[in-house]
């Protein structure tokens, strides 16, 4: 399906969806229309060394992931969209005050999300202002890089060269794996794998870059030791604060109550998992306001990787036989209980 044809089914779906998609369609169209080459951006005069290295660096790893990875492209990453500011776009979650139960946004396309995003930060304040008036939790945060599916050719965006090194080959990885699979309706699956896979991508390009003693990879499994205790740990602390919720009678539900029970959360975090950690990855953990909206992004992204963690090893550490094997769960309608099936 040509460019132009991709266009008008997504602006049909939209229109379908109302406002909000018809709105954040026009952004997407502008940030393809503002791509250029590599060429012109490494000749723009107030470009840095740093961001320079990075944009160097991203095509290193795009040809890595290519290549090696074989994960696919659609011609992601073979331009640059320069932004006028840090984030590309402002996520806005929402959890039901008493269940870790995401409110979710149904779409074409890519089914129910957890989530909405928007272009512009004031919308996005508003939008959190708006669900928070239903009595809902809600959370808000930057957003540097996202990945639509293949539906476009997908530019690196100057937010990422915010990024560390090591963080934004992982990323690349990430959204690459999004490219590769996307199964309907499961975007904590799809979320955890990618987040699992671009870890692991990650670390092999950097064996294969500077060798098994470079400082990068050695970061880059110290990054990935420290996701699996972080993993293991908000897996099993969700799941207790759900059943906590569950138990409460509605005159124990108060508000103070329920900040001290998910404060024990963050204090539990810092005596006997924070001095575990490696990497600077989660150490801000215990400082940042936690609800349920929050933890339902940590649940998203970080819950439970033990399936993962099987597959890899029944793939021998090959990247290739892991993507094959999840490749099998694109049609799932509930690819959790078909990968535990395939392992």
């Amino acid at each position: 399906m040509d460019a132009l044809k991709k266009v008008a089914l997504l602006v049909m779906c939209l229109q379908i969806s109302g406002c909000y998609t018809l709105k954040s369609a026009y952004n997407q169209m502008s940030l393809l229309a503002n791509r250029q080459s590599f060429e012109k951006t490494l000749e723009r005069k107030d470009l840095t060394q740093a961001q320079r290295k990075k944009i160097i660096l991203s095509q290193e790893v795009r040809d890595f992931a290519l290549n090696d990875l074989k994960l696919h492209s659609n011609g992601n990453y073979t331009k640059v969209t320069w932004l006028d500011r840090q984030y590309v776009i402002w996520a806005v979650s929402a959890s039901d005050p008493w269940r870790i139960k995401p409110f979710e946004w149904s779409f074409p396309i890519v089914g129910r999300v957890p989530y909405l995003g928007f272009f512009d930060q004031k919308e996005a304040e508003d939008e959190q202002k708006l669900i928070a008036k239903k009595g809902l939790d809600t959370d808000i945060r930057g957003v540097s890089a996202y990945s639509t599916l293949g539906w476009f050719a997908d530019p690196l965006l100057s937010s990422m060269l915010n990024y560390d090194d090591e963080i934004l080959a992982e990323t690349l990885i990430h959204e690459l794996v999004h490219t590769t699979i996307w199964v309907k309706d499961s975007v904590d699956f799809n979320e955890r794998l990618a987040s699992y896979a671009g870890q692991k991508g990650a670390e092999l390009f950097y064996l294969k870059k500077e060798g098994p003693l470079s400082p990068s990879y050695k970061l880059m499994q110290d990054q990935s030791s420290d996701d699996k205790i972080f993993s293991a740990f908000i897996t099993e602390q969700v799941k207790q604060l759900d059943d906590w919720y569950k138990n409460l009678s509605n005159e124990e539900k108060n508000f103070q109550l329920k900040e001290a029970r998910i404060k024990q959360i963050q204090d539990l975090f810092k005596k006997t998992i924070k001095p575990q950690m490696k990497s600077k990855n989660w150490l801000r953990f215990d400082e940042i306001k936690l609800n349920n909206a929050r933890l339902m992004v940590y649940k998203t992204y970080m819950s439970d990787f033990s399936n993962f963690d099987r597959l890899w090893t029944l793939a021998r550490g090959d990247f290739q036989i892991f993507i094959e094997k999840c490749k099998k769960l694109k049609n799932s309608k509930n690819p959790d209980k078909d990968l535990a099936d395939l392992i």
